[in-house]
């Protein structure tokens, strides 16, 4: 009996070093490791990571609860700040959806096409890094094929939803996101935040939103709110700016006129919200 039990542990023991042995050696690294090696990587400018400060890329990303084995898919990465985070983090293991803004639509704006060709180039020059990111496009309710329905485990988008109030399309575009997720999945939010009292022409002319539209909006689409974050507040932001959020950096749109002041307040007071797809 003791010498089968002997045998019996000893195939179980090999078994288990063969299943151990075959596991990626990314997989032995958890979140926080990975986004600390992305964000001190030398692919990232030495301009974007200064802006880390400001954006707090890693604290946002555990607090979303972002795993390198997730599918995650970033809507309108823009120039790719994020995507130089993102796209290592998940290379080996998950899968990295670049929804980007839908520039064969009507009427896309041509800076955006510019953009575009950044972004592209960006992903084409550093295969290694970027070879499995897969670009989709988005503009709702037409442009809404951003990955299989249920597939993804994260969606993610920053700084956006105030594009969307403006243009009337928000309840489309949470509509896409609560369909491409999987139940349970994790749908992050990150943008400007308006005081509480803000009315919502207000919201639209300055590119602030209160927390409580953007919470609507999503419950609306079928999100369950799971909980929010002060890790992007700023509360030397006053809101009350003569061109609205872009007053502030990165965009400094008063340009040299009080740029010290601007400077100093740095980067919007945001929002950081956190829902789930039941």
């Amino acid at each position: 009996m003791k010498k089968t039990s002997r045998s019996l542990f000893g195939v179980l023991s090999l078994l288990a070093f063969a299943a151990f042995a075959m596991v990626p050696p990314a997989q032995a690294q958890d979140a926080e490791t990975l986004i600390d090696s992305a964000l001190t990587g030398n692919h990232r400018s030495d301009a974007n990571k200064a802006r880390d400060k400001f954006r707090h890329p890693k604290e946002t990303l555990l607090f979303f609860g972002l795993k390198p084995d997730m599918t995650v898919v970033e809507v309108w990465p823009s120039a790719g700040w994020w995507t130089e985070i993102l796209a290592p983090v998940l290379q080996e293991r998950g899968r990295y959806y670049a929804a980007w803004y839908a520039t064969q639509a009507k009427g896309a704006p041509d800076f955006l096409k510019e953009r575009e060709k950044g972004f592209d180039a960006m992903i084409a020059g550093s295969p290694a890094l970027y070879g499995k990111v897969i670009k989709t496009a988005l503009l709702a309710p037409d442009y809404v094929d951003i990955a299989p329905k249920g597939s993804a485990d994260m969606v993610l988008t920053f700084r956006n939803v105030h594009n969307w109030a403006k243009a009337g399309n928000a309840d489309a575009m949470f509509r896409t996101f609560y369909d491409v997720l999987r139940p349970g999945g994790v749908l992050g939010v990150k943008d400007h935040r308006a005081n509480p009292d803000t009315s919502f022409t207000k919201q639209v002319e300055t590119g602030y939103m209160t927390e409580a539209w953007v919470i609507e909006t999503a419950q609306k689409a079928g999100f369950r709110f799971a909980n929010k974050s002060d890790i992007n507040a700023n509360p030397r932001d006053t809101k009350d700016h003569p061109s609205g959020v872009w007053t502030l950096p990165p965009t400094l749109s008063l340009r040299e006129k009080d740029r010290e002041k601007y400077v100093a307040i740095g980067e919007s007071d945001r929002m950081t919200l956190k829902f789930i797809k039941p």
